[in-house]
């Protein structure tokens, strides 16, 4: 009996992706604090180098061309390389970039003829390329250390980075600039944080769980079970541009293009809105630019559960991930087209944080759909999604800009409701596992 007792304990599965997961939701967040923190800095920057409404907008959209661009150059390198070597590349790469922030304006004027605005373009862009990357690589990791069962879930624990991020640059932007009365310093403090965890992820971290010491054979059976077998020539099969050919995948793309539009519209526009509408000081808003992201951070989650439940329920993808995206969707299209007319600062603030956090229900249903679709091409399309989609992380920032400097702030709550209404349609048409270029291995409606 004592050998029985022991054996099934020898057998228990080891939880040890829960801590790979834990370990990229903990980077991806300090990714998007660096992101966002120049928000905060508005004041400072601005005022030091004379920047007006549509060239702060353009310096906020800079960061989306190099992101989108790294975005497609990271979901394939890491179907080539693995998804570790991208990371601690990416990683390395952004921290630097976070720090090179500092001298933005200083080189622009120095070697740009002047041009404070091209120094923070060329760094910014430089950035956006090396934190790009980032959600392919998480997308590559959770189909890797994920089981399909709990696939929708570990997606959305990936993208709990979003929300919390955001709703954490707030008080550590806002907390580093009153302690140090510098964004200089503010950056060079993120930027150590980012090459500490990077070199923790390195130690701990590896491409697959079975190769891993730390995972048991029960773990690494539980993760692989249920998926369909793929091989070498499953992969080589699968040309890079049949992405394209796919309307499933071409529609979800849209779909997450309206989740983008939403998020950077919100990240890089809300601390600037509030001071200049409501007269919020930096002393308040480290609270105040928060409060938009409380509800994502618990509905991003809670999204992956009902995917997943709605699947079991019904064994309908379509059901499970374009209808329920394009509901979530619609919702926010009420949410901000509401946001428009309203006057009061806390009812403005209470539909943001509701259409925010109705956006993120469906965030882990995007990249799900790439995984259900094309399950031996998952890094090269996620990032092919990524790339296209992230237009929006250079569109929304830009075009707020440009419209809140002529119409006023109201438009852009009626661009950022067009933009998800557009979303709505596009997630119909999306059908997951039918369609893909790689279809003998999608999973069938």
């Amino acid at each position: 009996m004592q050998r029985e007792n022991k054996h099934l304990v020898q057998i228990e599965p080891s939880r040890y992706r829960y801590a790979i997961f834990a370990l990229i939701v903990l980077i991806a967040i300090v990714n998007y604090i660096d992101r966002g923190a120049i928000s905060y800095a508005a004041g400072q920057i601005t005022t030091q180098y004379g920047f007006d409404r549509p060239s702060w907008g353009a310096v906020l959209g800079y960061f989306g061309y190099g992101y989108m661009c790294g975005a497609l150059c990271g979901g394939a390198l890491a179907d080539k390389l693995g998804a570790r070597k991208v990371w601690i590349i990416a990683g390395i790469a952004w921290s630097i970039f976070a720090i090179a922030m500092i001298w933005a304006g200083d080189i622009g004027i120095a070697v740009f003829g002047g041009s404070a605005l091209t120094g923070f373009a060329t760094v910014r862009v430089l950035f956006g390329f090396a934190e790009g990357p980032a959600y392919s690589i998480i997308n590559k990791t959770m189909s890797a250390w994920a089981s399909p069962s709990e696939r929708g879930f570990a997606v959305s624990i990936g993208l709990l980075s979003t929300p919390l991020g955001a709703l954490l640059t707030a008080p550590v932007a806002v907390g580093l600039l009153l302690w140090t009365d510098s964004w200089r310093t503010m950056y060079v403090v993120l930027g150590c944080a980012g090459f500490i965890l990077i070199a923790i992820f390195a130690r701990v971290y590896t491409n697959r769980p079975e190769e891993n010491s730390r995972v048991n054979a029960a773990e690494v059976e539980l993760i692989q079970a249920g998926r369909p077998i793929q091989t070498k020539t499953n992969d080589a099969g699968v040309p890079w541009w049949s992405f394209f050919k796919s309307k499933t995948l071409v529609c979800n793309t849209i779909g997450y293009f309206a989740f983008v539009y939403v998020n950077f519209m919100l990240l890089t526009w809300t601390p600037k809105y509030l001071a200049d509408e409501f007269h919020f000081t930096l002393s308040s808003l480290w609270y105040v630019g928060m409060i938009p992201w409380t509800g994502a951070c618990i509905t991003v989650l809670l999204g992956g559960r009902l995917s997943d439940w709605l699947f079991k329920k019904t064994g309908k993808l379509v059901i499970a991930r374009s209808w329920f995206a394009a509901a979530a969707l619609t919702c926010t299209t009420l949410c901000f087209l509401a946001v428009s007319q309203a006057h009061s600062v806390w009812a403005v603030i209470a539909l943001m944080t509701l259409g925010n956090a109705l956006n993120a229900l469906p965030n882990s249903v995007y990249w799900t759909v790439v995984i259900d679709t094309a399950p031996s091409r998952v890094g090269t399309f996620s990032g092919f999604m990524h790339f296209i989609a992230n237009i929006a992380a250079v569109l929304a920032p830009t075009l707020t800009g440009i419209l809140s400097a002529k119409y006023g702030y109201s438009s852009m709550f009626i661009a950022t409701a067009v933009a998800t209404a557009i979303g709505v349609v596009a997630m119909l048409q999306v059908r997951p596992g039918v369609g893909a270029a790689n279809a003998s291995l999608a999973l069938k409606t």
